[in-house]
């Protein structure tokens, strides 16, 4: 090799794209036929981590006897704000029944994340029922099942209205990604959400929760540390991280002031 020649490098491979993820399909919701099932009711929550808004819970219905795929239909949060408008109303045609429960900001800060959760997933199954679909067994996603009716008397007892879910549920991690129920639960619920945090973003525009949807951005964030709290927010968290605490007569003052 001449002098200060250098040795010819190897061209480089183009970087692999990451496989996108397989659509949700209706496999696992059909396991359930055996046992006799045929309504099964997907469950998702949307705004469980928000710092302003409800928390909201969809349930998607379908009839394991006939339920044929839906097309382009994935977990919420792979979707685009276009495309989950789009496929909203196809979810709630392809649906057997269909509905979506909120528990506002305040009703969270007096029962607690999971107690709400439950009371606006219990709102949604009522009108399930109401439309005349009691389902044989729910799927729910994650590893915790907060839908059914607490076991012991809490503050949660006295909103809830008579009828409460008493199906079967189960629980399975990341069922919003794999599961076509779920995934379709979680679509409309989104998209619920989504309408009435630009409903409240009306009264209160600083906070860009047109765009935020409630969640802590850095506008978000600065917002809170310049006008404080509004009605929405879920004062009995911790905000801005302990930056700002809430005091019992509504005052507001700065951590360690």
């Amino acid at each position: 090799m001449p002098a200060n020649t250098l040795p010819a490098t190897a061209a480089k491979k183009p970087a692999r794209k990451p496989p996108a993820a397989k659509a949700p399909t209706l496999r696992h919701e059909r396991t359930f036929r055996s046992s006799g099932v045929r309504y099964l009711a997907g469950v998702d929550e949307v705004g469980r981590g928000a710092l302003a808004g409800p928390v909201s819970v969809g349930i998607a219905v379908v009839d394991l006897e006939c339920q044929k795929p839906l097309a382009g239909v994935r977990d919420s949060k792979l979707l685009s704000a276009p495309e989950r408008e789009r496929l909203e109303p196809l979810v709630r045609r392809w649906s057997v029944a269909s509905a979506v429960g909120h528990a506002s900001a305040a009703e969270i800060d007096a029962l607690g994340i999971i107690a709400a959760l439950r009371l606006a997933g219990t709102r949604a199954w009522n009108t399930v029922v109401a439309a005349g679909i009691t389902p044989d067994v729910v799927l729910l996603d994650g590893s915790h099942n907060w839908l059914s009716p607490s076991g012991q008397p809490s503050l949660f007892d006295e909103p809830v209205q008579e009828i409460a879910c008493e199906a079967p549920v189960h629980t399975k991690v990341k069922a919003d990604m794999q599961c076509l129920s779920v995934a379709a639960a979680s679509v409309i619920a989104k998209v619920e959400r989504d309408q009435a945090m630009r409903a409240l973003h009306s009264e209160y525009p600083g906070f860009g929760w047109d765009v935020n949807k409630g969640y802590a951005t850095a506008l978000h964030r600065e917002a809170l540390r310049n006008d404080g709290p509004t009605p929405y927010h879920r004062v009995s968290w911790r905000l801005l991280g302990g930056e700002l605490e809430v005091l019992q007569d509504g005052e507001l003052q700065e951590a360690g002031a």
